[in-house]
This record gives C-alpha cells, sequence and structure tokens, in this order.
C-alpha cells in the first residue's frame, strides 16, 4: 500500500497557485512530493501553452525531468481521450514516446480502451485500469480478466458520500465475483478525498491525493501545495499501522 501524489491533472492555473504546469515545475513539485512521502507520481503532461498533451514533445521533456528530479520513483501519466480529442492522435503520441513512464492510466469507460491499452503494452508501458463506476469493472472483466494490467484503479467522483461509497462498494464486489486479484488504489475527488484515504487505509489498499483531486487538507483548510496533501495522507496511513 502507497500513496501516490497527482500533482496536476486537468486543473486549471486558477485552482490553486501551487498547481504545476510547466516540466521545470513539475520536477520540483515531484521532488517535494516524494520528499513528503509520496512514493509514486502521476502527472498531466502540458504544451509549452499550458493545455494537456500527450504529445513526445510534451511527455518526453516532461518524464526526463521528474527521473532526474526523482530518481527511482515510479512515473505515471494519463492517457485521457479528452487530452488529444482524437483516437489516432493519441495512438501516435504514444508510439512516439522516447522518454517512456513506469506505466500509463486508461479510464474504461472511454470506447478506445482496449487499443490504447494494447499501444501501451506494445512500448512495455504499465497499465493502470481506471474503473469509475460498476460497468467499468464488468468491462475489465470481459476484456482480459484484469490479468494483465500492473493495477485497479478505483476512482470515484460522485460527491455525495453514501453515493460515492455504493460505487465503489459494487466495483469492490465486481472484481470480487471475478477473482481478479490485482493491486488496488482507490481515490476520491473533491468532497470524498479524505474519507477514501482512510478508506483505502483500513483496507490495505493505496491511494493518491494531490492538486489534481482536490487541494483541502482533512481539516477543511487549503493545502499549500502538493506536498502537504501528501504528508496528510501519509500521515493517515501510518496511524492505521
Amino acid at each position: 500500500m502507497i500513496v501516490q501524489t497527482c500533482i496536476n491533472g486537468a486543473r486549471s492555473a486558477d485552482f490553486h497557485p501551487a498547481l504545476p504546469l510547466d516540466a521545470e515545475a513539475m520536477a520540483r513539485d515531484g521532488a517535494a512530493s516524494v520528499a513528503a512521502g509520496a512514493a509514486e507520481l502521476h502527472v498531466h503532461a502540458r504544451a509549452l501553452d499550458g493545455r494537456e498533451s500527450l504529445t513526445p514533445a510534451a511527455m518526453d521533456r516532461t518524464v526526463l525531468g521528474l527521473r532526474k528530479a526523482c530518481p527511482g520513483t515510479l512515473i505515471g501519466v494519463s492517457t485521457g481521450a479528452w487530452i488529444e480529442n482524437d483516437g489516432l492522435r493519441t495512438l501516435v503520441s504514444i508510439a512516439g514516446w522516447r522518454e517512456l513512464p513506469d506505466y500509463a492510466s486508461v479510464n474504461f469507460s472511454e470506447p478506445a480502451a482496449p487499443i490504447v491499452m494494447e499501444s501501451l503494452r506494445q512500448r512495455g508501458i504499465g497499465i493502470e485500469a481506471g474503473l469509475a463506476s460498476v460497468a467499468d469493472a464488468e468491462r475489465l472483466v470481459g476484456l482480459d480478466h484484469g490479468g494483465r494490467v500492473l493495477r485497479v484503479l478505483i476512482e470515484i467522483s460522485e460527491q455525495t458520500l453514501d453515493e460515492a461509497f455504493a460505487v465503489a462498494d459494487g466495483i469492490e464486489q465486481v472484481l470480487e465475483r471475478a477473482g481478479i486479484r490485482r493491486a488496488i488504489l482507490l481515490h476520491g475527488e473533491n468532497a470524498t478525498v479524505w474519507p477514501f484515504v482512510r478508506r483505502a487505509a483500513d483496507r490495505d489498499w493505496s491511494t493518491r491525493v494531490g492538486l489534481e483531486d482536490g487541494k483541502h487538507l482533512p481539516d477543511g483548510t487549503v493545502a499549500a501545495g502538493n506536498a502537504a496533501l501528501t504528508a496528510a495522507a501519509v500521515a493517515i496511513f501510518q496511524a492505521g499501522r
């Protein structure tokens, strides 16, 4: 069980003054998050104009910077369909990466998930299977029984806690019935970040925090940045041991 830090996501600059949006800022922020206890980093690379990008220029610059700043730390990226907004451009981008991430998240709600997964496998990149609904979990079972993914990423966007827990429980039940035995990383978003950090700690699962998912600390105050969010999650995990 580990704490992964998701340092930026699709957030815009006005979300938080410390949001890292260029490769140098991501490298500095990644190093600070690792120092605060992050075992892995998840990043959305940005083009020079600040927009999310999967292009080799943006990805290589970002991954290389993080490798230099955080030697030995696993680096993950998103392959969200909205980033390039074109399936062919996504595949061409992945094929052109020179600085390879250790793993990439694939959203199972997206139609192109199977072909994106195959493209990643051809490059030797691990896959986080992103499940946000029971239907996503059933799709994972139907595709390859979850046997060829690095980890299952249960990511809950519902903001009412009872609804969020119900979706997470439904996904877990599908995985259990299918006998899928892969590492699980569980996280919430905005209002549900910390309840899901605690749930992950209780279940001995991994979790993630960071400005992609939310900017508030457990006490409701706005965090200074990703390092503070990371330290708070690590403290919850350590308290549960």
